[in-house]
């Protein structure tokens, strides 16, 4: 696990491996400071390890949360756009290769656009089974799990609001991005997490 710590670290990230995700949440939590504007990106990694109710419920940020259950669909684009200028933004990634490599797709494109450009710094949980061998395995996790697990997740929701379902593999997965390393070394924060989180593997 230190050889692939070294290099994530390598490729200009803060990187950390821990074992737990209490330990995941604990070591989150100091890199979100008093004062600080904090974008998201949909993850269930982050409510995974209980950091998006600690977010939800610290008063001494300014959180950019588009999900808040009633708004209008114009104030969710603002707070998307929002969390792009902000101190940090908190997500997870699709798949990250041995060699550092972060790959995602999103619909939106807000979180893709994060990883690449914008917020002063993007913490990404990552759960242990999101590691795979290279680009293109991970482009396949995000097609065969993310994806369809993404549409399911949000399908349901759907429906459970009186809405229309309306997502499939052709609409749930508009952009993609790989991000090779960055040249601003720290400003993107790896915690890799010795548990399974977010979507888990097919087996």
């Amino acid at each position: 696990m230190e050889k692939l710590i070294n290099s994530f670290k390598n490729c200009g990230y803060d990187a950390h491996f821990v074992k737990t995700k209490e330990e995941a949440f604990e070591l989150s939590k100091t890199y979100i400071k008093s004062g600080m504007s904090v974008g998201l990106g949909g993850s269930v990694s982050v409510q995974e390890i209980g950091l998006l109710d600690y977010l939800l419920n610290k008063k001494d940020i300014t959180l950019f949360n588009q999900y808040e259950a009633g708004i209008s669909m114009d104030e969710n684009i603002k707070r998307r756009k929002q969390g792009l200028v902000s101190d940090i933004f908190v997500t997870s990634t699709n798949a990250i290769t041995k060699d550092g490599k972060l790959v995602n797709a999103d619909g939106s494109g807000n979180r893709v656009a994060a990883f690449c450009y914008g917020p002063t710094h993007v913490l990404v949980i990552v759960g242990i089974n999101k590691i795979v061998e290279d680009v293109e395995s991970g482009f396949k996790r995000v097609m065969e799990v993310a994806a369809v697990k993404n549409i399911n997740r949000i399908n349901n929701k759907a429906i459970e609001m009186g809405k229309e379902p309306k997502y499939n593999l052709d609409n749930i997965a508009n952009k993609f991005s790989w991000v090779k390393a960055d040249d601003e070394k720290g400003r993107i924060i790896i915690i890799l997490v010795d548990e399974e989180l977010g979507y888990w593997n097919i087996p």
